[in-house]
Parts: structure tokens; sequence; C-alpha cells
């Protein structure tokens, strides 16, 4: 890596690095440290800066290497997680001021994994109330700011996560999505976003009170976001070990044999109802002439039902948001969260319990559909969202706005409904904007998209950290 400070460098190279004695683990962390206490105040990504815990652990790693101990994949290496899992000894906040002492005493399986396999923890990312906002704001720790431009989005609810990627606090960064609450960040902030299939990576919060409502428990992932495909590779891999707290946990192989192969891939560029901005369709055209380059056979082509599980997935989990249960915990968020939930909510219509679980029911027949649909094409390129990032605050001001936000992110609540994976892949990176576009495969076939977008990669070039940016006119909403 030359001269190229530290924490510029991605996570498999100084795993590697650290392994052969090349870097310690406590220049790797004081690396990352010292990058964020230098940019973290321009952005708020980060709501918690563990420096103590984290050198001693960086110490306790280096010792390990030193006396010739087996040295587990992600050794050394410095990461983050989100405010809305457990990690022992830090508050489980989830964004609500009442949270703030909740202080976990073990860690979530996905806190668990990484920390097995030898990742050093240094804070934790920022996210909305709940984590149920597409912007990441919230009345204890504050606004998370886009390091591409201070007045757009920095999408939501991993917007903490995505931010500390872009500009180089950590290489590696835990999130997760229910409704594109990974890959949305990731594509605002111009870096890679994983949501993997549903089931392969274990979750279950020993804080919690109660367990996870159904629609939770069928769409919620834990997920990735790095800067290069092979730490999004590596973080998964790492993240998806086997939890006996989670039942619903799948042990899938993470690779098949035909992974790497030049598959028919299904370009899906809207509807009448639901179509791309010039720059989002410009995009899309890019990563499918890098993809045909690539070998791929690239072909237009319409997905079954798109608009109905897209709608009815939000549907669903707005109407979730109305039990009383729900209701007596959001009531503690703020009052932009509340605002925000109040708008979404009167766009979508309400459900009979009986509907409820007739919807829920339906999730069979559309999840059906699409496979039958991989069948044909084993990849699907589409867009992250059908818009560029827009201007902070835009989910408060109407229904109207709510409404545009849930066509514009469309892309993602479809495809969390049917539990495939799904990875937000940065295209387009300036104060604009940054743009991502979507990798999607049948469920369980992550290691398609990896491949695929590892391709893509190649093309279209690394991911470099960059410095927190002020905001611009492109500020300004065109709609």
């Amino acid at each position: 890596m030359g001269g190229t400070a530290l924490w510029q460098w991605d996570a498999t190279d100084l795993a590697s690095a650290i392994r052969e004695r090349r870097v310690s683990a406590r220049e790797a962390t004081a690396a990352c440290l010292d990058r964020i206490a230098t940019v973290n105040p321009a952005v708020n990504a980060l709501t918690e800066i563990n420096r103590d815990t984290a050198l001693a652990a960086a110490a306790e790693a280096d010792a390990r290497r030193a006396a010739g101990a087996p040295l587990p994949l992600l050794h050394g290496v410095p990461v983050t997680t989100k405010i809305n899992v457990d990690q022992a000894g830090s508050a489980t906040t989830n964004g609500v001021a009442a949270f703030t002492s909740l202080v976990a005493a073990e860690d979530s399986p996905p806190v668990a994994n990484w920390r097995k396999a030898g990742a050093i923890l240094l804070g934790r990312s920022n996210a909305p109330a709940f984590s149920c906002r597409w912007f990441t704001d919230n009345a204890p720790h504050g606004l998370t700011l886009n390091p591409w431009n201070a007045a757009l989005n920095v999408g939501g609810s991993s917007g903490g996560a995505a931010a500390a990627v872009a500009t180089g606090m950590v290489p590696l960064a835990h999130g997760n999505d229910l409704a594109g609450s990974a890959r949305l960040p990731a594509s605002a902030c111009g870096v890679y976003g994983l949501r993997p299939t549903t089931g392969r990576v274990p979750a279950y919060n020993p804080t919690g009170k109660a367990e996870r409502s159904l629609c939770l428990q069928l769409g919620s992932t834990q997920g990735v976001l790095a800067r290069s495909v092979r730490d999004i590779r590596l973080g998964l891999e790492t993240m998806a070990g086997r939890d006996p707290r989670d039942p619903a946990w799948v042990p899938a192989p993470l690779d098949f044999p035909d992974d790497t192969a030049r598959v028919r891939v299904a370009l899906f560029t809207g509807t009448a109802d639901h179509a791309a901005d010039a720059p989002v369709l410009a995009a899309l055209r890019r990563a499918a002439d890098a993809l045909a380059d690539a070998g791929y056979e690239v072909v237009e082509a319409a997905l079954p039902r798109f608009e109905e599980a897209a709608a009815l997935w939000m549907t669903l989990l707005s109407n979730d948001c109305r039990s009383p249960g729900a209701r007596a915990a959001f009531a503690l968020g703020d009052e932009t969260f509340l605002r925000s939930l109040e708008l979404t909510a009167a766009c979508v219509p309400t459900l009979s319990a009986e509907e409820m679980l007739a919807g829920l029911a339906s999730r069979t027949t559309f999840q059906r559909a699409w496979q039958m649909f991989f069948e044909d094409f084993p990849l699907l390129l589409m867009p992250t969202a059908w818009s560029a990032p827009f201007p902070v605050g835009y989910d408060v001001r109407g229904v109207e706005e709510a409404r545009r936000l849930l066509t514009a992110h469309s892309p993602c609540t479809a495809t969390a409904f049917l539990g495939v994976p799904a990875l937000s892949v940065p295209v387009h990176r300036g104060t604009d904007g940054p743009l991502g576009v979507q990798l999607v495969a049948g469920r369980f076939r992550d290691g398609l998209v990896l491949a695929a977008a590892a391709a893509l990669e190649e093309r279209l070039g690394p991911i470099i950290p960059i410095d927190p940016q002020p905001s611009s006119t492109a500020a300004v909403d065109p709609r």
C-alpha cells in the first residue's frame, strides 16, 4: 500500500498485513481513531467512540499474534456497530433518549460473531429513532450529515455506518436492513451496502423485552457496509456464523460452483409509475455496459408484480407500527420521528387483522413468482432508488413528500419483502449526490451477487475515502 495512511486501507489488506506482522493491530486501531477524531465532528456518524477499550483490545490482539496463536479472519481489523444492536458494555440506544442507559450485558449475534473473528470494536454508528426512518437524525445523538454534501440526506437507517465508511473512520461497518436501511445510505454515501438473504446472518437482542414482530422476523437482516466488494464478502463470512439464539438462522453455503458464471442479467429500468431519474438511468446504463464488458448477457426485462410487492411491504410495515405494543414504544421517540411515521402512515391503507394475515401469507406468492423469474435471469440489475438523495428533512414536509419517498425507495422495499440478497454498488460519486445500483439474486445466492459486483468493481474502479464536504447548491430539490 506504499505510503497510504492505514485508515485508507480496506479490511482485507489490514487483516493480511496484521497477520503477516507488517502492521500491528494497535497501529491500525490508532490510525482509525485519529481519523475519527478528525472527521467525526464534521459528520456526526458515530455516537460513541470506545478509544480505551479498542486500544486495549488491539494490544491483546498483538499479544496473541506474538504468541503464535491461531488468528481469526478479522484479527485486529477496526469496525463499528449500529446503535440498534446489543454490544456488551455499551448502550443500545436505538436513537431514543429513554434508552441511553440501556447498557447491554452481552453481545447480539452479529457483534459476537465479529468479536470472535478478531474485530476491534471502535464505536457505535448513528441511526434514527427505532431505526424506523430513511433519514438519520434523533433527539439524543443528533443529525448525521452526508459527507459528500451536508444538505443531502445521508440515508437511513444505517446512515452513521455509511458516513463512517465513506470518510475512512473504519473499513468495515455493521448495518441492518428492513426496507433499504443498509443499501440506501450506502448509495447516498458512495460505498457498498449489502442486505444478505434473510436468515443468513443470525439476529437477537438480549435487551429486547419481547420478540420482534412477524414483519421484522420475515424482513429484517443484519448486513455489511464497506468500500470494496472483497470487504463485503469478508464481513459477511465472519458475521454469518451460527448462533443458537436465532432459530431462524439457516446454515446455507455462501458460494456455489456457478457463482462466477457469466449468466443472464435482467436490467430493470422501471415502470410507468416508478421510473428512474436521468442520473439514475445513466448510472444503470453504465453498470449494464460494465457487466456486458465482463461477459454477462444483459437484457432489459420487467419484474413480476414489482409495484405490488413494494406497496404491500410498506403497508404491512406501517400497519405493524400501529399495534398497541409498537405505539407504546414509538411514543418514546422524538417529535420529528413521530411526524415522519405519521406522514408515512397517511400514505398507506389501514388493514384489519385478517388483511394483515392475508398480506403476510401472500408473500409466498410473490416469492414464487420472483424465484421463477430468477430461473430465466439469475441476476437482476436495478436502481437502489429511482432518484438521487433527497434534501435533509424531506420526509417531514408533508404527505406528498412522504409518498414520493415511498415511490423513490421502492427498489429497496420490494426486494426486502422477498428476503432476497441485494447489494448496492456505487457507480457515481459526487456532491450532486452519489448514486448506487443494486445487484439482486434469488434467495441464498449471495455469492452470485458478490461475484458480479467484483466484476463491476474491476471496471468502475476502487473507492477512496473522502473528507467531509460542505453543502452546495446541488441540494436544492428539483421535484
